[in-house]
Formats: C-alpha cells, sequence, structure tokens
C-alpha cells in the first residue's frame, strides 16, 4: 500500500480486501475507460482473473496520486515519477523530496500565470473604463 503519502491524498479503506472496476469509478467519479487508460499507461495494475480486473489498495493509492496530480496540472510521466519512487525503498524519503521539488515547482508556475492573469484582468478592465467613457461621450 502506497501508505504515507496516499493517505494523504484519500484514507484507507480496511474494510475490504480487494475493489473492483466499479468499485473505483465510483469511489473517484471517473470512468471505467479511465481505469483502462491508467492501466494502458503502466500507471496502476490490476490483477486479472479472467477478464475481471481486481484491484488492491495499491492501485487504490496509485489512482489517488494519479487524480490529484491531474487536477493540479501535473503531466502523467511526472505523476509517474513520483509514484514509482515509492518502490526505491528507503522509506519513501526520496520519493517525499521529490514530491514536494514537483509541487513548489508547479506553484511558482501557478502563481506566475495568476500574475499574468491578473494583470491581463486589469488591463481589460482599464480598456473596458476607456471604452465607455468614450461611449458616454457619443451619447452626451
Amino acid at each position: 500500500m502506497l501508505a504515507h503519502i496516499a493517505m494523504a491524498v484519500v484514507p484507507p479503506r480496511s474494510d475490504r480486501e480487494s475493489f473492483s472496476i466499479a468499485d473505483l469509478s465510483v469511489e473517484f467519479d471517473i470512468t471505467a475507460r479511465a481505469l483502462r487508460f491508467y492501466e494502458d499507461e503502466g500507471l496502476i495494475a490490476p490483477e486479472r482473473r479472467g477478464t475481471q480486473r481486481i484491484y488492491s489498495h495499491r492501485d487504490r493509492a496509485r489512482l489517488a496520486w494519479i487524480l490529484r496530480g491531474k487536477r493540479v496540472g501535473f503531466s502523467l510521466s511526472a505523476i509517474r515519477e513520483m509514484i514509482d519512487l515509492y518502490d526505491v525503498g528507503d522509506g519513501r524519503r526520496h520519493q517525499r523530496a521529490v514530491a514536494i521539488d514537483r509541487c513548489r515547482e508547479r506553484i511558482a508556475l501557478l502563481e506566475a500565470q495568476k500574475h499574468d492573469i491578473d494583470a491581463a484582468v486589469a488591463e481589460l478592465n482599464d480598456f473596458v473604463a476607456v471604452l465607455e467613457a468614450g461611449r458616454a461621450q457619443d451619447l452626451g
């Protein structure tokens, strides 16, 4: 199980040993197709029993990482890098350090974008004010 960091993303489920594709689709409000896509990308690896996929707690935790990463704008390759570091075997220290670095980089990028958006909104508001002043003169 992707314990420590994943638990901050999604609380553990001790009420069951495994999950079906329907279970995870409902819990995370995603389609079965999305789950199969993440499997095809090698991000999760459910056990197969015939044609049925059986997802482990580890798969569920990885899915939580994937979805959170997507929500904040990480690429699938960046998400893969962070969740694959779980298996390094150093008590997840390297995984945490990389995740923190990537999150700080993303925060800096988003802050810069926010600044640019705020500047564009201010410029547009100024432009609208100029246009409205001109329209008032035309009407008057």
